[in-house]
């Protein structure tokens, strides 16, 4: 007989296990690293903000760091010009010749009196000669004079005792007194003749001095006009003929000759400081002193000529450099002629006692600690931290951080 089949009580059926759901295998380490990269990206977004491209940059405006001379941060008035040699000749002869010999160049250093160039002068030479021969001549003829002199003077000494004492006829007596007269008439006409000869001799060693051309004075050559074989006359008045031989310039009388505007003349006097600069001698300047102002105006450039002397000498300086003179306020020191590192006060900020400067650096900045020395005006003397060429910025506002992004402003 088949067999029954069992039923399940209900009780038993409720107690049946509800299992959740579970999720896909795997699941939860997907999203801790969804998380995790949330983070990194949020930040690095933060990091890039704040240090990185995506920071702003601030606009600033920057100045350079340059070796100025303190003499700047004193001087009321600038002017240019050019040094000019207030001692100078153009040197020619005061004959016509040929030029046979020339002795200086360009450049070259006389001293007063040295023969510069000569010209033909043998026929001069010849009438020197002579002349001194004369005056020879008539030294001789004096001597004789003075002897004859002599011996009619003893002469008429004897005749006048003779005569005296009648032993002699009173016609030789007077013969005698005639011929001692005559005798010192003889002499002074030698003597007076030696005068003719020698101012014959003079003339002829001037005209022989006209042919050599001296340095009038001590200088240097600046320009050479003529060579030798060439005619050299006097203002030129033969043709084809050179007036000048050489230029010269007395380079210790060197002095710059400026132009001061009218309107600020006020500004300058006699013996007022100034300081020298020459462009083709850039690293040095000269000490100077105003000494002329010129009592004239130029009425075409409403300007006054105003001379500044040189209290240092250079042999680099020379003629016709162009300069430019500053007129101080008041003399330097001997140690504010040196030039030093300078850079705007408006470019240092000091935090917590400390001098700072924000140097550029690609399109950052850079806070570097800076040693300040004198004030110079507007500007501060660089001891330490900075160097010459650095780009720093003026007026760094308040929120700028060193590591800050900038951006320079457009002059």
């Amino acid at each position: 007989m088949p067999q029954e089949s069992k039923s399940v009580p209900p009780d038993l059926d409720r107690l049946r296990i509800q299992r959740e759901e579970e999720p896909p295998r795997g699941g939860s380490s997907r999203v801790r690293l969804v998380a995790a990269g949330a983070g990194v990206v949020l930040l690095a977004l933060a990091v890039l903000y704040l240090w990185g491209p995506l920071q702003p940059a601030q606009e600033v405006t920057v100045t350079v760091v340059s070796r100025l001379y303190p003499a700047q941060a004193y001087t009321v008035l600038n002017a240019s010009g050019y040094v000019v040699a207030q001692r100078k000749a153009a040197v020619s002869s005061k004959s016509t010749g040929r030029l046979v010999y020339l002795g200086v160049e360009e450049g070259s250093r006389v001293t007063k009196g040295q023969i510069l160039a000569s010209l033909e002068n043998e026929d001069l030479e010849a009438s020197r000669n002579q002349a001194a021969a004369q005056v020879k001549e008539a030294q001789a003829g004096l001597e004789t004079a003075q002897a004859e002199q002599t011996d009619a003077r003893l002469q008429y000494q004897r005749y006048k005792t003779l005569v005296e004492k009648e032993l002699v006829a009173r016609q030789d007596y007077d013969t005698a007194v005639a011929r001692y007269d005559k005798a010192k008439a003889g002499v002074a006409s030698a003597r007076a003749h030696i005068r003719v000869t020698q101012a014959g001799l003079a003339n002829a060693q001037a005209a022989l001095e006209y042919t050599y051309i001296r340095s009038p004075f001590d200088g240097v050559v600046t320009t050479k006009y003529a060579d030798v074989g060439e005619v050299v006359a006097p203002f030129g008045a033969a043709a084809n003929a050179r007036a000048a031989v050489v230029t010269m310039a007395d380079l210790d009388s060197l002095m710059v000759e400026a132009d001061v505007a009218e309107s600020n003349l006020d500004k300058v006097r006699a013996g007022q400081p100034c300081e020298i600069s020459l462009d083709a001698i850039p690293d040095r300047r000269f000490p100077g002193q105003v000494h002329m102002i010129v009592p004239t105006a130029d009425r075409t450039k409403a300007t006054v000529l105003t001379k500044v002397k040189f209290l240092e000498s250079d042999d680099r300086i020379l003629p016709e450099m162009s300069a430019k003179a500053a007129f101080l306020s008041r003399p330097l020191s001997p140690a504010e002629r040196s030039p030093r590192l300078t850079v705007p006060k408006a470019a240092l900020v000091t935090i917590n006692g400390r001098t700072f400067a924000f140097v550029l650096a690609g399109p950052r900045v850079k806070m570097v600690q800076v040693q300040q020395g004198p004030a110079m005006g507007d500007l501060a003397e660089v001891v330490s931290g900075l160097k010459e060429g650095d780009r720093v910025v003026l007026q760094p506002p308040g929120s700028l951080q060193d590591g800050s992004r900038v951006k320079v402003k457009e002059s």
